[in-house]
């Protein structure tokens, strides 16, 4: 695509292509054709095709030859391939003009795509059936596309970031390990009966805003995680203000509302949850059989067990690094570049970029639990996350065009066995669910972006600092209630398992 005049406002601004040859029907093979191009917005171009009228004329020529020359019965009266040509042009003419439609249309937007450097997110905004051959002149049709945003990619190599480091401690291992084992466990009345972390609480609960009782929610029961989320809000530090609370207690606390809640008054607004704690349970951990750990984490020692917990934190501390690294290189690109990233474009993604989402949580070895409580939080503010993801994927995606990186059947293939290894599933089922639930587009763009990354921080340079177990990121309890009365509470996220965590 020719370069937009710098001195045209980027609204207006237009690329104009025409195919060699003009006076041609077609050349090479090719159609003669003139591509517009107009910048109508953030992330959106208008495209105009004007298509050279003596390629069509072409086509209609072989047809209607073909067709007189047909022993097949045409026109009434007349024996086959004998009735006068411009009869069956009279006859025939609509048939033929759609099905030369078809063919000029499919050819040329094939070629659009091999000769315009259009980057499409989405299918075009077009609609065939309300285009037509015209019986003179050329052939015009127009839509219009949202495409990746253009920007130009500062150095990316040899990069300064900083990195966070962490040694898990044995008490650390010992959490992981309950929180692993608690599916297996039995929820039990806890014999002190004051709450902690990983406990489980039931408490009836009043939610008033401006000092006004909004909704009631009854016998709730959530697991007491550092992160409570509804299906339209979250409290962020619903585990500190939980700690040590027993029976007849009444804890307040904090709920920040998302920006997609249907009374939009109070999108992104702060609530109070008042919970009354009718009782605090715990779960009582399964004994450590060698038949529990070889069909729950296919191990057959505590020792084992050990192990694979140390390497699910490493794994989960590598899922920091990279996010933090990814972090950092986008602002660093995003300094050189103004982004505007339209709304409607945004709800339209965020469908796949939360796929993403999950597929680099899988990778860092986090269970369905896990995701379902950090897909809720990206939920919250749907427009705001879909937008940072966005970023980075464009930023990756570029650096991985520039330096020529591309997904073979093979990588997809490599990466299909590693989640079936770590899912104890086997390579075909696992297949087949990603493409259930059409989830093969964001492993193959998890991988561009990851084999992206990989490159820059091979190359780049580090300070390390302490993770401490503030700054890591919490665990997050979902519930299906919602703060509001009558909101609909959302469908599971592709990839998200259902249920809530107290189950």
């Amino acid at each position: 695509m020719a370069n937009d005049d710098e001195t045209t406002p980027p609204a207006e601004a237009t690329a104009v292509a025409e195919a060699p040859g003009a006076e041609a029907g077609e050349e090479n093979g090719k159609l003669v054709q003139t591509v517009e191009i107009k910048d109508i917005g953030p992330c959106k171009k208008h495209v105009k095709v004007t298509v050279d009228r003596k390629a069509i004329d072409e086509r209609f020529n072989e047809k209607f030859t073909e067709l007189t020359l047909s022993e097949e019965p045409q026109v009434r009266g007349f024996r086959p391939g004998k009735a006068p040509r411009k009869m069956i042009e009279k006859r025939y003419y609509t048939t033929v003009a759609d099905e030369i439609k078809s063919q000029v249309l499919m050819a040329s937007l094939e070629q659009l795509a091999d000769e315009q450097a259009i980057s499409p997110l989405s299918p075009p905004e077009f609609d065939p059936s309300l285009v037509n051959i015209p019986k003179e002149g050329p052939f015009v049709y127009e839509f219009d596309i949202e495409v990746r945003p253009e920007f130009d990619l500062p150095e990316y190599k040899g990069l300064k970031l900083r990195r966070p480091t962490h040694t898990y401690t044995a008490d650390e291992v010992a959490n992981e390990k309950k929180r692993l084992l608690d599916p297996y466990g039995q929820i039990v009345p806890k014999d002190s009966g004051v709450a902690e972390l990983y406990d489980v609480i039931s408490a009836d609960v009043a939610i008033s805003f401006q000092g006004k009782e909004i909704n009631k929610l009854d016998e709730v029961q959530v697991k007491v995680e550092p992160q409570l989320a509804l299906s339209d809000g979250v409290a962020a530090d619903f585990g500190k203000t939980m700690a040590g609370a027993k029976a007849g207690d009444v804890r307040t606390v904090d709920i920040t509302l998302s920006q997609e809640t249907a009374t939009e008054q109070l999108r992104g607004q702060t609530v109070q949850a008042q919970f009354t704690i009718k009782d605090v349970k715990t779960t009582r951990q399964p004994e450590l059989t060698p038949g529990l750990l070889e069909s729950a984490f296919g191990v057959s020692t505590p020792e084992a067990f050990t192990e694979l917990v140390e390497a699910v934190l490493n794994r989960r501390l590598e899922y920091t690094q990279r996010r933090v690294a990814r972090e950092q290189v986008l602002q660093q690109i995003a300094a050189a570049a103004a982004w505007e990233l339209p709304q409607d474009m945004l709800r339209k993604q965020a469908r796949k970029t939360l796929a993403r989402k999950v597929m680099e949580m899988r990778n860092a070895g986090m269970s369905d639990e896990q995701i379902r409580g950090r897909s809720r939080i990206l939920e919250q503010d749907v427009l705001k996350s879909t937008a940072e993801a966005l970023k980075e994927h464009f930023v990756l995606q570029k650096i991985a065009e520039v330096e020529k990186i591309e997904i073979e059947e093979d990588d997809i293939d490599a990466e299909i066995d590693r989640i079936a290894d770590q899912s104890g599933e086997s390579p075909r089922k696992v297949r087949a669910r990603l493409e259930k639930e059409d989830l093969m587009e964001a492993v193959a763009a998890d991988l561009l972006e990851r084999k992206a990354l990989d490159l820059i921080l091979g190359s780049a340079t580090y300070e390390d600092y302490e993770l401490n177990s503030e700054a890591q990121q919490g665990e997050v309890a979902t519930v299906e209630q919602a703060v509001l009365p009558d909101a609909p509470a959302p469908a599971p996220a592709e990839g998200e398992a259902k249920g809530d965590s107290a189950s």
